[in-house]
């Protein structure tokens, strides 16, 4: 056994996530787990070196050496474990165990110094498709970092832990992973404490470096198309770098629907520096994922079909791993799952903090993840658009949705209505309808001197939506033809009282009663007696708006696929859709859900 590991407390054991992209480690602190952070950063990125003087780095630094000298630096070397292959690094080669000990050994440092004390006990997890030489390399990871591996977990496991490990009762859950190098689902059950993956699928190669690389793919045709640079592809230090911008630009697409990547001196031809400057759009972007998201989609029927599940029988769906920060994600698992995915617990540490409620039970204390602040509310503007599929003044486009971790922002871009506009009215709305008329208006915000400039024929206007922790919502318009600017604040979005309102919320009401006493029993009317005797029986519910529209979309959807639908399937379908529509008829808002429900699960499994 190393010297460095008998040193260390036998008691003491850390959560790792060893991830492709990032890593965290987690420590117990007062019973709850939390991400030790060093120089105001949790997460340490999966990148190994040389600097110049051959000694190793870890982390950020090794990173930001990567576009500048490729030949020593490693990236993702998580998909290559198990493997037996070799990367170099420098003038040597080394096993991906080595490198990836390297990102261990950091970690338990981090550790160490976090808690005082050398630690040399580590649970750590691997994504639940790992093979059993996958799982061992990890194990034998762990042992060169010096760290005795108590126990290899799956990273839903982890994931369900974080949230649910102080929940009572029967859980199911579905952990949709997309991390760095990696993608698996897995269908989660957790009951009395126990937690036992039902079924779980996957793909060790899709997650955000195939994301980046599709960036990478647009930047690469900008530069040989527009700039003229050929075998651009064939430049190592050149494609670093742009895989570095890929990255940035990607990220930021999560929240802009605009990019513009700009690097100088990119190649020089005939004598001319050529600079790369242009602009990527998420719309161009999510086109370019659809594919991937296919994959992924597939793996969430499997993994459903393989539980023996179908998605209403879900509690919850999480939401892990960074890339899941992409909106489009989402937004396919909205569509596909029928309910909207939570990432209360950040998607980058929810892992490690689900490791680090294992490191507790091991160690024998009930430990318990912290769940971060959400927004409860979504808040978007209204625009001239279609609703149930008629033109309307008032569509309802969030921004910023409903259980987004806070703080968070998001900017969309619209459209003034004709070339001269002069003006344009932003009205903030929370809620959830798609008739922005029937949530809350919270705020107006008047943009006048549109369209301003000469011949300016973009019309766009980029809208940011940003959520604080105290409830603050910012909103911020600009005009990208001028560049011109408008910013507002709506207080207290959230509706969050604030502790000394509280208080006073409190006298006032304890006040009250003192003064109501025993005498305070009369003065209201009876609730549901007319003035004037029996009321009138009430008219049949009409089914509201939203609930017509969705049953219409699955009827159609239905009546598309009836032909290719099994036999067994065929009659079932069609005694649902007669019901269904009986209950339109009827006004039967609560029957018509159901109906549609029962009908979408079995139409989940043929589309």
């Amino acid at each position: 056994m190393p010297a460095e590991t008998r040193a260390a407390d036998d008691d003491t054991i850390i959560g790792i996530d060893l991830g492709t992209t990032n890593s965290e480690v987690a420590i117990i602190a007062g019973g709850k787990p939390s991400i030790v952070e060093e120089g105001g950063e949790a997460i340490l990125p999966s990148c190994v070196g040389l600097d110049d003087h051959g000694a190793v780095v870890v982390g950020r630094q090794a990173r930001n050496q990567a576009a500048a000298a490729p030949e020593r630096t490693v990236l993702s070397i998580k998909r290559l474990m198990g493997s037996g292959t070799q990367v170099r690094m420098g003038k040597e080669a080394y096993t991906p165990q080595e490198i990836s000990a390297f990102v261990l050994k950091a970690l338990k440092e981090r550790a160490a110094r976090a808690l005082g004390r050398d630690v040399g006990k580590a649970v750590i997890t691997v994504p639940a498709y790992f093979t059993d030489a996958q799982r061992q390399a990890t194990r034998e990871a762990g042992e060169i970092a010096g760290l005795t591996v108590v126990r290899i977990i799956n990273e839903p496991t982890a994931a369900a832990l974080s949230y649910e490990s102080g929940a009572a009762g029967s859980r199911t859950l579905l952990v949709y992973d997309l991390g760095g190098g990696t993608f698996d689902v897995s269908v989660v059950r957790i009951e009395q404490g126990v937690v036992e993956v039902l079924a779980t699928a996957g793909d060790n190669q899709l997650g955000g470096d195939d994301f980046d690389a599709l960036v990478l793919e647009r930047l690469n045709a900008h530069v040989e198309q527009e700039l003229g640079i050929e075998n651009a592809r064939d430049d190592r230090l050149l494609q670093a770098r742009l895989r570095r911008s890929a990255e940035r630009a990607k990220i930021e697409l999560s929240d802009q629907p605009y990019v513009r990547v700009e690097e100088d001196h990119v190649a020089t031809v005939d004598g001319e520096a050529r600079h790369l400057a242009c602009e990527l759009t998420r719309a161009d972007f999510e086109r370019d994922l659809e594919p991937f998201l296919d994959r992924s989609l597939q793996a969430v029927t499997t993994a459903l079909q393989d539980a023996g599940m179908r998605p209403s029988e879900l509690d919850r769906v999480l939401l892990v791993g960074g890339s899941t920060r992409i909106p489009r994600i989402a937004a396919v698992l909205t569509e596909r799952l029928g309910q909207e995915p939570h990432g209360e617990v950040d998607p980058d540490m929810c892992v490690a903090l689900g490791a680090g409620v294992q490191a507790g039970l091991e160690m024998g204390q009930d430990t318990q993840a912290v769940l971060v602040d959400i927004t409860p509310y979504t808040f978007g503007t209204r625009v001239e658009g279609e609703l149930y599929g008629r033109p309307y003044a008032h569509e309802f486009v969030p921004l910023i949705r409903r259980n987004s971790k806070l703080p968070a922002i998001r900017t969309d871009v619209f459209f003034t209505l004709f070339e001269d506009q002069e003006e344009a009215e932003i009205k903030v709305y929370q809620g959830e309808d798609p008739d922005a008329l029937k949530n809350v208006e919270i705020g107006t915000f008047l943009f006048g001197g549109l369209n301003q400039r000469e011949g300016a024929r973009d019309r766009g206007l980029l809208v940011t939506y940003s959520l604080d922790l105290d409830g603050l919502l910012h909103v911020h318009a600009r005009e990208r033809a001028t560049g011109r600017e408008i910013r507002g604040v709506v207080e207290n979005a959230i509706g969050r009282t604030g502790a000394e309102a509280l208080g006073e919320a409190r006298e006032r009401v304890s006040a009250l009663w003192g003064e109501a006493g025993d005498g305070a029993e009369g003065g209201a009317e009876p609730a549901g007696e007319a003035a004037g005797g029996v009321e009138p029986s009430p008219a049949p519910a009409a089914v509201p708006p939203d609930v017509a529209r969705e049953a219409g979309e699955t009827l159609a959807r239905a009546e598309q696929a009836l032909e290719a639908a099994p036999a067994e399937d065929r009659e079932e379908m069609i005694d649902l859709m007669e019901d269904l529509r009986d209950a339109l008829k009827e006004g039967a808002a609560e029957r018509a859900g159901e109906l549609r429900r029962e009908l979408d699960e079995i139409l989940f499994y043929l589309e």
